[in-house]
């Protein structure tokens, strides 16, 4: 399985996101649902059903840095313009907003 990593408001885990063959998913942890915390983006609303997309999606993509910042992270982090699930992971623990994305070691998929 791909890659998988943690996504947290406020340090606080409310899903997962992860490759997939077809893409990407992004997943509310049960918990997180069940409990009617709140979105990570009005474009994700709170659910049980994951999101799924060919690609990051919007709200993933405007996390990434870009410009001066993406020479250096790219460089510095020897990671490709084109992995964007790489440089999400890698970059985004400590980004604008509440929203933190970690890496994790891969989970059973839900």
């Amino acid at each position: 399985m791909g890659r998988v990593g943690m996504v947290s408001i406020d340090e606080v885990r409310v899903g997962t996101i992860r490759e997939t063959n077809e893409g990407i998913r992004f997943q509310y942890d049960e918990e997180w649902v069940a409990n009617s915390g709140a979105p990570v983006s009005l474009t994700l609303p709170v659910r049980a059903e994951p999101y799924d997309s060919p690609r990051l999606g919007p709200f993933f993509e405007n996390l990434l840095p870009e410009g001066w910042l993406l020479e250096l992270a790219t460089t510095k982090l020897k990671i490709s313009k084109d992995d964007a699930f790489g440089l999400l992971l890698a970059t985004c623990a400590d980004c604008v907003g509440d929203v933190e994305i970690r890496p994790l070691s891969s989970e059973p998929e839900q």
